[in-house]
């Protein structure tokens, strides 16, 4: 068996968000979602790290190629999310709030349906989500 190795690429992107559910009344979201339930929103500088997972090609060398992933992140991250407004330029959070949770699911499908029509030795293991520098989430499509 080959060594697995854990490929790691990272990106920052700015885009603004309001947080609030429809599903809630304007008091249970102001109560939930507090300052971050302003009407007219908030914007963050986030920082996105996507790990891929793999045996290194013995041919190449290299799980994936990082130009490659660098390229996937563009088209999947950059492009759909940099200097959006979630909640009016993503179609994916008309109707869901637009947290950090909902976030990293949304980039995790994103990069997921990308790489799943490419031949890479290596598979998506987990996206991490910096929101701030203290407040991450991380997924691995479970």
């Amino acid at each position: 068996m080959r060594p697995i190795v854990y490929l790691s690429r990272i990106e920052t992107f700015s885009a603004a968000h309001r947080l609030h559910s429809p599903s809630l009344s304007i008091e249970e979201n102001k109560k939930l979602y507090g300052k971050c339930n302003n009407p007219n929103g908030h914007g963050h500088n986030y920082k996105v790290e996507v790990i891929v997972k793999g045996e290194i090609n013995p041919l190449t060398g290299m799980v994936m190629n990082l130009e490659d992933l660098k390229e996937c992140i563009n088209i999947t991250v950059m492009n759909v999310l940099d200097h959006k407004n979630l909640d009016h330029d993503v179609p994916y959070f008309r109707d869901l709030p637009s947290t950090s949770e909902n976030l990293v699911v949304f980039i995790w499908h994103n990069i997921e349906n990308f790489l799943s029509g490419k031949l890479y030795k290596g598979k998506l293991y987990e996206v991490k989500l910096y929101e701030t520098e203290k407040n991450v989430v991380v997924y691995r499509g479970e």
